[in-house]
């Protein structure tokens, strides 16, 4: 069964009349967590920009907004988000729109993140209905009016699982007149991170940094964004400091690598298990090895510097290679998350990676307080554990 609204006030309505679960679905296209039982409640109605200062380098749209609409809008005043979002339609073979509501809800962040930061790093405010169906509103329009317990971020990463976006308040940023990539081919992976370290290490603003082993050949990128003059000048710059050699991609095909990055475009289509890793990026080359050594054969794409793994597995057995990967995460730190695999392996293992148990704690009480009769998304992104501890 599905519902539709169309307004805040037919959400607040139909979520304090809600009988049962709820699945709360934007444009769709993000079909990752434990697989959710209930009415479907569909929020893609709630769209339109309602304000947009292009002086300010501000905008408030609704949640369902299309991610395609902004991203116009924006482009007419030569502005973007900054946070470049990943569409999961082409790693995932998802239909639908995305939304700007969902991808503030689940944080979605792409290769820019290691320079400009995530999507909930320009979250200036945001409404949203609770559990009880009540309407509530945190922070503003400008960065200073956030005030009080910042639900902004903290909803920003929650999967609709505290409350349900209906508007979300932004900075945005002005793009730059070009952009450039160097690109090496060949290099080992370990090499590959150490490369990308001494780029982010140096002075010259990098954008963005890659690793890529999903053919016969791996590649590495490292990407410079600005002026024209400047774009040049640092791209010289890093060719005397190292990276000499490197072929130079520049403008549209330099975007045209991104994209490909920022989308996973090379695991799409294949049907492999895909999970994503964030961890120290020194630890990649480390974890990636350990891996292979027991058995876990995996094609891979490290961006961030390497601090964001995305592992397509050949096979990864019953359990999709999760006790050897969380193996790793509990050896080294960081989160590891099941983002394509079937929706039966998806009920069965942790998509999420399991809380400790101070944190496990402060969540439930979180969701006690938001969301006190469990309907919003309930379990989406519970272990067995959290399900049991709860």
């Amino acid at each position: 069964m599905k519902q539709s609204v169309s307004s805040e006030q037919e959400l607040a309505e139909a979520v304090a009349a809600a009988a049962g679960p709820l699945r709360i679905r934007g444009g769709g296209t993000r079909d990752i967590g434990r697989p959710v039982v209930g009415e479907v409640l569909s929020v893609a109605g709630l769209s339109g920009v309602d304000l947009y200062e292009p002086g300010a380098l501000t905008l408030v749209a609704r949640a369902g907004t299309p991610l395609a609409e902004i991203d116009a809008l924006l482009a007419g005043e030569g502005q973007r988000l900054a946070f470049e979002p990943m569409d999961h339609r082409v790693l995932l073979g998802t239909g639908g729109e995305p939304t700007i509501g969902g991808a503030v809800a689940a944080n979605v962040s792409g290769p820019r993140r290691v320079q400009a930061g995530a999507a909930r790093d320009f979250a200036l405010g945001a409404r949203f209905v609770d559990g009880r169906g009540r309407v509530l509103k945190n922070g503003g329009r400008v960065m200073k009016n956030v005030t009080g317990y910042d639900l902004v971020k903290l909803l920003a990463g929650s999967w609709g699982t505290l409350g349900v976006l209906t508007e979300v308040s932004l900075k945005v940023q002005a793009v730059p007149e070009t952009e450039a990539t160097l690109v090496a081919r060949g290099l080992g992976l370990a090499e590959g991170v150490a490369a990308l370290a001494r780029a982010l290490g140096s002075p010259w603003d990098i954008s963005g940094t890659v690793h890529l082993e999903v053919g016969e050949a791996s590649e590495t990128r490292v990407r410079i964004e600005g002026s024209e003059m400047s774009v040049r000048y640092r791209a010289g710059a890093l060719a005397g400091a190292g990276f000499a050699g490197w072929e130079v991609v520049e403008g549209v095909a330099s975007a045209v690598l991104w994209r490909e990055v920022r989308d996973v475009a090379p695991f799409a289509g294949d049907g492999r298990v895909i999970w994503r890793l964030s961890v120290k990026p020194s630890d990649a080359p480390v974890i990636s090895a350990a891996l292979t050594a027991a058995g876990l054969v995996h094609r891979g794409i490290y961006d961030w510097g390497g601090g964001l793994m995305w592992l397509a597995l050949e096979d990864g057995g019953d359990d999709a290679g999760e006790g050897l990967i969380r193996g790793q995460i509990a050896a080294h730190g960081g989160h590891a998350m099941l983002v394509r695999a079937s929706e039966a392996l998806r009920g069965r293992i942790a998509v999420f990676q399991p809380q400790p148990a101070p944190v496990a704690a402060l969540m439930r009480g979180l969701k006690q307080k938001f969301d006190p009769r469990g309907i919003l998304n309930p379990g989406l992104m519970m272990s067995e554990h959290d399900k049991a501890a709860g």
